[in-house]
């Protein structure tokens, strides 16, 4: 696709890091949110399972609570199907776990079954951009069913009690909606203002690229909350003002930043700053406002009569598309696969007790690059020995009383959510605890099996998926990046061939080369640390955003306050 003399030369394998994977960041703006919903989802099952004398069902109930982690950027219209397709999911893989067990008693087929399923979980979350904690959820509910004493005939009530502690969680993740209705759109423009200071106070690749994917997120967000609210309203309105500044630079960025503290705030939401000429000349009318925002013809598509299944049958073809056979995340899947059964079966082969654990942690490693996945491994494997010790010291605790044991796992159910955002080794340190207590309600068990066990399955789950990243390659990387440039050039195309059209038939189009641009910049970056693949078109790549920016700059102008007055 492009001149060979344009190519940067790549080593086929890179330089690992130590000490980078390690460092601590600032916490997430919403870390509170996971964390809160998750004790919340969890306390009401586990404490009505502790009045009627059976927390040895905790890890059914557990498997639905646990869907209180999933959702809690999306506005609440998307959330709430989003956490009911969670529920769904987590429900799907579990009574599969729980009829594979009541039937056999192979090791061999358990971890067979367990691989597939973290192989199938892996792709559909990543398909479906889940985000954050993706398939390592539902892969841990799983795996550890598939080890679980089960007949037949217990199946319907297990399953029963996921689906009533699911339905639990989704409560706790859509209840906010009556307090703050737009709470999630207000975070959503909050980032984006910020982004767009960062990018006006230290210009560059890295700010601008960071900036367009905020603003982006923003409109989706906006765009799915439901219909435009005066606070919403309110919102485009500084999502627009956010993307003139990426064309034309504030002298104050601290500006931007004081507004996205006010719209994170409870309070009204500003207004961006007047351009010239009146408040009507800069916004229009309210009858005039569809044509403004491209995303109010939007509103009116998926309203209209089919715009619904028209959208559900494109999200259908796009889900099939990155599941087809030419899929860049099929060597993710088939490093999925290859690595937990590795990983389990070695275990076996040692004679560990629970290879479920080792399967979980080879799962929890595959990242979108092989450097990506080794820091995880990397991660992964400091927080869960340093975990086993927190555990050893909490065990006598625990095991003071039942309500001790449930409080302990809330504890770690909390410090969890807490400390992952500020880096995921921080936030095994306590996910490692909270797995060994879930145990404990089955029955207490040697201290020093469970924390040698641990161990043992952390380091060769670890080993054995980061080998299965390593010899599985990804050639369709460099592919993925080439298919990007070439949709990034026709956004581009169409975003000038729409520079004299309707402002919403402009607006759309820039948002479409907006997209564009962040999968590129999401596929540049997945392909650079891959291994065994040809090498990159850099330059290429640094082109393409460079016009893009610039076209996106443009057009900004031209949908500034001069093309927004009424005609």
């Amino acid at each position: 696709m492009s001149d060979t003399s344009t190519r940067a030369r790549r080593p086929f394998a890179r330089v690992l890091p130590l000490a980078a994977p390690l460092r601590l960041g600032r916490p997430s703006d919403t870390w509170f949110k996971p964390a809160l919903s998750v004790v919340v989802a969890s306390a009401v099952p586990h404490l009505a399972l502790l009045a009627t004398g059976r927390l040895d069902l905790v890890m059914y109930t557990m498997a639905g609570s646990l869907c209180a982690l999933y959702g809690h950027a999306l506005p609440y219209a998307r959330r709430a199907r989003t956490v009911a397709g969670v529920v769904l999911s987590m429900s799907a893989g579990l009574v599969t776990a729980l009829v594979t067990a009541s039937l056999t008693h192979s090791t061999a087929v358990l971890v067979a079954v367990g691989a597939l399923l973290a192989a199938a979980q892996k792709v559909l979350c990543d398909a479906t951009r889940i985000g954050p904690p993706g398939h390592v959820i539902l892969t841990f509910v799983s795996s550890a069913a598939l080890f679980a004493p089960q007949r037949l005939g217990q199946v319907p009530a297990h399953l029963a009690l996921t689906l009533a502690a699911g339905a639990v969680a989704w409560l706790v993740c859509v209840g906010p909606a009556l307090i703050r209705r737009e709470g999630p759109e207000r975070r959503a423009v909050a980032r984006a203002l910020e982004a767009a200071a960062d990018c006006a106070a230290d210009p560059g690749p890295r700010t601008r690229n960071g900036a367009a994917a905020a603003v982006h997120a923003a409109w989706q967000c906006l765009l799915v909350s439901g219909r435009p609210t005066p606070v919403r309203r309110s919102l485009e309105r500084l999502v627009a003002h956010a993307e003139e500044t990426l064309a034309v630079p504030p002298p104050d960025p601290d500006r931007l930043r004081a507004r996205a503290a006010l719209v994170r705030a409870r309070g009204p939401v500003p207004e961006p700053p007047p351009g010239t000429g009146t408040a009507d000349a800069l916004y229009g009318s309210e009858a005039e406002r569809p044509a403004l925002y491209g995303i109010d013809a939007e509103r009116a598509a998926l309203r209209a009569s089919g715009g619904r299944r028209a959208a559900r049958r494109a999200a259908r073809r796009t889900l099939v598309r990155s599941l087809g056979p030419g899929s860049h995340l099929l060597p993710v899947a088939a490093r999925t696969l290859i690595g937990c059964a590795l990983a389990g079966y070695l275990c076996a082969a040692l004679g560990v007790g629970r290879p479920y654990w080792a399967i979980v942690t080879a799962a929890s490693l595959y990242q979108a690059n092989v450097t990506l996945t080794w820091n995880r491994a990397l991660q992964r494997t400091l927080g869960n020995l340093l975990g086993v010790l927190v555990f050893a010291a909490v065990l006598p605790l625990s095991r003071t009383g039942p309500l001790a044991l449930v409080l302990c796992c809330l504890f770690f159910s909390f410090a969890a959510e807490a400390l992952i955002t500020r880096n995921y080794w921080l936030g095994s340190v306590a996910v490692t605890p909270m797995a060994l207590l879930v145990l404990e309600f089955g029955g207490s068990h040697p201290a020093g099996e469970l924390i040698g066990d641990r161990v043992l399955d952390t380091v060769l789950g670890a080993l054995a998926g980061f080998l299965a990243a390593t010899l599985v390659t990804n050639r369709r990387a460099a592919g993925r990046v080439e298919r990007a440039l070439e949709a990034t050039a026709r956004a581009r195309t169409e975003a000038e061939t729409a520079y004299a059209a309707p402002s919403a038939e402009l607006d759309r189009a820039r948002r479409a080369l907006t997209a564009s641009l962040v999968e590129l910049r999401e596929a540049g970056d997945t392909a650079a640390g891959e291994w065994w693949q040809r090498a990159l078109p850099e330059q290429e790549l640094l082109a393409a955003e460079q016009a893009g920016h610039r076209t996106l700059a443009a057009t900004a102008q031209r949908l500034g306050p001069a093309a927004r007055a009424p005609e």
